[in-house]
């Protein structure tokens, strides 16, 4: 017997956790899903022990955004074209190139032919499919949907993944010229400098407050090198033990908002994904509070998000409306409350949350295409300035 932690959700939409003990994972899933629940997250007490032989079996690596993409369309494309589920799955297992993803769908692929559905075959493998998978799989086969279903989360994750790219791309250039910047910089204080301050002194001058100021430094790293490298290692590990804490996480976040210039880029970026996410969950049939429950998952690395989304589950449950749900929390923009309101009046809150995605999408890629025209300038004074 195992111990299992698990947080599920009722019909009513109220959310819980706790263990139970079970024979293996299945025992517990088919014993959660026996009293109605919907199963949010299950895992094995004592699961950083096994981590190790977990990522052997997943041969070193995850799957990508990319290989899970491809795998739905391709599921999507085949199911259309008239391919029964389990030769499908067959199919697509045997052929895929990520190992994580070709034992996993193995499984499922077993799963399904004894008898089982298609979405609980996945929620016995969260390391692969998330709560999104589960949520509109479910929806598409309780709908007689499952093509499109898996059309949709293609897109979604193609989405998503071209939306992650732009901004590693963007992000990429300034990070390697800041990096050789520094290293010349480095170089410079503690090889070029020294030398130059023999001379200085030896000539007894009085040197400008900036070349004094740069020797001190440089004396500072040559004779105390040791010394500040250990103290910024220490900085670091406790920072990051600090960010683990509920209250880390919330400066975090708050912090990550309030950078001057790019606070706005972030905040946006979250939102585009928070508005792509849920207009495609509800559009698929998936009820407003699973939708909600999904997006606590999406935001689990930004805890003022999730803490959001958790009070307005809270308030949609007890009868309140989503946009004014979603307004009481006071994290959204006022423009993705408002035309929240205006999708629930006319009916159409997809397609308004599809068109508010779209806006802010742009958003973003204007963002990255200024980012990128003022980098070259910047560095250019950056360097051009530096001693």
């Amino acid at each position: 017997m195992g111990k299992f932690s698990y947080t599920v959700q009722d019909s009513r939409g109220e959310t819980s956790s706790g263990t139970l003990d079970a024979a293996d994972e299945n025992t517990a899933i088919s014993s959660l899903q026996s009293k109605g629940f919907f199963i949010l997250s299950l895992q094995a007490e004592r699961a950083a022990a096994s981590a190790g032989a977990a990522a052997m079996f997943r041969g070193g690596g995850g799957v990508s955004g990319r290989d899970l993409a491809f795998f739905a369309e391709q599921l999507a494309t085949l199911l259309n074209g008239g391919v029964p589920l389990v030769r499908t799955l067959s199919l697509l297992g045997e052929h895929s190139e990520n190992r994580a993803l070709k034992a996993a769908v193995g499984q499922v692929t077993k799963d399904v032919a004894s008898g089982s559905a298609l979405y609980k075959a996945l929620e016995r493998h969260p390391q692969v499919f998330n709560s999104l998978w589960i949520s509109l799989v479910q929806a598409g086969e309780m709908g007689g949907q499952l093509p499109k279903a898996l059309k949709q989360v293609g897109a979604y994750i193609e989405a998503q993944e071209e939306l992650k790219g732009k901004v590693i791309t963007a992000m990429a250039y300034p990070a390697v010229l800041a990096m050789i910047s520094a290293g010349v910089v480095a170089f410079f204080i503690l090889k070029i400098v020294p030398t130059f301050a023999e001379i200085f002194k030896s000539f007894n001058l009085k040197l400008p407050p900036l070349t004094l100021f740069v020797i001190m430094c440089s004396n500072l790293l040559v004779n105390h090198l040791v010394t500040l490298v250990v103290a910024t290692l220490s900085g670091v590990f406790l920072l990051k033990g600090y960010l683990q804490t509920e209250a880390g996480q919330m400066a975090k976040a708050e912090f990550l908002f309030s950078i001057p210039f790019f606070g706005t880029f972030v905040k946006n970026v979250l939102v585009e994904r928070l508005l792509t996410t849920l207009s495609t969950l509800i559009e698929s049939g998936v009820s407003i509070l699973n939708a909600i429950s999904v997006l606590e998952g999406v935001f689990a690395d930004n805890l003022l998000f999730q803490r959001a989304l958790k009070v307005v589950k809270a308030d949609v449950a007890a009868g309140k409306s989503i946009s004014a749900a979603f307004k009481k929390s006071g994290v959204f923009p006022g423009l993705v409350t408002e035309m929240m309101w205006m999708g629930e009046e006319s009916g159409k809150l997809p397609e308004i949350l599809a068109t508010l995605s779209n806006f802010f999408r742009g958003q973003i890629d204007q963002f990255i295409r200024r980012f990128t025209s003022m980098i070259d300038p910047i560095m250019v004074v950056f360097i051009g300035w530096s001693p």
